[in-house]
């Protein structure tokens, strides 16, 4: 890979900087947009191809597999587009918010997300941005960047043994958000209904696609 010139990173460092954003540490605002109409449908980023099929293209894209499967999205942006932005709406990436993770760690991976969807939103596309969290001094930044109501995304893949975990920091998002909607990734836990409404679609439906 060739490295940039000095002018070169200095024109992506203002490009990166183009969108509005939001709280101290700058965490780009992705806007409120409508539930698109009809059914909600996912596919994974995994399986997402150049070119894809009506059948696949019809259906939105989530980001829910291990962050590196997903990096060039943020990395190369305008090159991967035409690739990713093919489908009907699409979930901002779910960079990892691990408890564990340093701080400025786990806000670098809101951040990334938020500035992706911003992106996305500047070529025309729905977007809604995926919830993640880690411990609770996590809540402090890690649901910035997005307007109260309209629609969310979550995951419970991969959480069954983290319930109390999760719940807290669901609980957290429905108050600092107020969503209208959360579309949920897998079977929601206990006490997920209520104050929004949940939109649940299955996980290995997700990974069936139309070859």
């Amino acid at each position: 890979m060739t490295k940039k010139t000095g002018d070169e990173f200095r024109e992506e460092l203002v490009w990166r900087a183009s969108f509005e954003t939001v709280g101290r540490w700058g965490i780009p605002v992705v806007r409120r947009q409508p539930l698109v109409d009809g059914e909600i449908d996912l596919i994974s980023c995994a399986d997402a191809r150049p070119h894809n099929v009506p059948a696949n293209t019809s259906r939105g894209l989530h980001f829910f597999v291990d962050d590196p499967r997903f990096e060039v999205v943020y990395t190369q942006p305008e090159l991967t587009f035409p690739k990713y932005g093919q489908y009907r709406f699409m979930l901002t990436p779910d960079y990892s918010v691990y408890a564990d993770m340093k701080p400025w760690q786990q806000l670098q991976s809101v951040a990334k997300s938020r500035w992706c969807g911003a992106f996305w939103q500047s070529k025309g596309k729905t977007v809604y941005p995926t919830m993640a969290w880690g411990s609770p001094q996590s809540f402090e930044f890690c649901f910035l960047g997005y307007e109260r109501g309209g629609t969310v995304a979550v995951s419970t893949v991969g959480c069954r043994l983290a319930e109390t975990g999760f719940m807290l920091g669901y609980r957290e998002m429905l108050r600092a958000l107020e969503p209208e909607h959360v579309i949920c990734l897998g079977r929601p836990f206990d006490g997920m209904e209520g104050e929004a409404d949940l939109i649940v679609v299955d996980y290995m439906g997700s990974r069936r696609t139309v070859r």
